[in-house]
Order: structure tokens, then C-alpha cells, then sequence
């Protein structure tokens, strides 16, 4: 079989497709780099709304907890033991909440079925790379 002077080799076409496919995969990796940028913009500015917002949540909070005590301190019981009560009622949430958070990390489980799979194809790369 005599090969045309006009036809490139295997190895030319091998070696083009290799160079073509490493332009393209840094191409993508370009693409990817510049879409991550934009939308790791968007995320932080967002977060610093949400930080933002927190803060601003967290102050009305305490305005409202300190209206809460005065409020309870208008129905005549002296300053002090409105703030005090208002701090236990606090405290008393906040314990029911740490009970319900640590009852739902109790439950809480791995991703199971992903590590089954994962073993499963590490055994069956393990198993072709022993020629089975």
C-alpha cells in the first residue's frame, strides 16, 4: 500500500488531534476560569448582603429584646428582673434549640451509597488493571 504524498501520517494525525485537543481543553478551562470569576463576584456580593443583613437582623434583635423588658417592666416589676426574664426566656429557647439540633446530627448519616460505588469502581478498575 503506497501512501499519498498529500495524506498526512498516523503520527501527524495523532499528533494533531493531541495538539487539538489540548487547545481545546485549555480553551474550556479559559471559559470556565472566566465564568467562575464572574460568578464568584456575584456570590461574594451576595454574601456580604446576606453578612450585611445579618448584622442588621441581629441589631433589631436586641432593640426588640430590650423593648421586650421594658414592656415586662411596665406591668410593674422592676427593670432588672424584666431584663432577667427576658434573658431566661432566651436561654430557655436557645436550650431547646441546641436539644434539637444535636437530636438531627445524631441522625444524621455519610453518603453511604456513594462509598459503596466508590469501592465498587475502585474493585472493578483494580480488576482490569490485573488483566481479569
Amino acid at each position: 500500500m503506497g501512501q499519498n504524498e498529500d495524506e498526512p501520517t498516523i503520527g501527524q494525525l495523532v499528533a494533531d488531534a493531541s495538539r487539538d485537543l489540548s487547545s481545546l481543553v485549555r480553551s474550556e478551562l479559559e471559559l470556565a476560569k472566566t465564568e467562575l470569576k464572574k460568578t464568584a463576584i456575584a456570590a461574594g456580593t451576595g454574601a456580604g448582603l446576606f453578612g450585611a443583613a445579618g448584622f442588621l437582623a441581629l441589631l433589631a434583635i436586641i432593640l426588640l429584646s430590650i423593648a421586650a423588658a421594658y414592656g415586662v417592666s411596665a406591668l410593674g416589676l422592676h427593670p432588672a428582673l424584666s431584663f432577667l426574664i427576658v434573658a431566661v426566656v432566651y436561654l430557655l429557647i436557645g436550650a431547646a434549640l441546641v436539644l434539637v439540633g444535636k437530636r438531627l446530627i445524631g441522625k444524621a448519616k455519610g453518603p453511604e451509597r456513594a462509598i459503596e460505588t466508590s469501592k465498587e469502581s475502585v474493585e472493578a478498575l483494580k480488576s482490569i488493571g490485573k488483566g481479569d
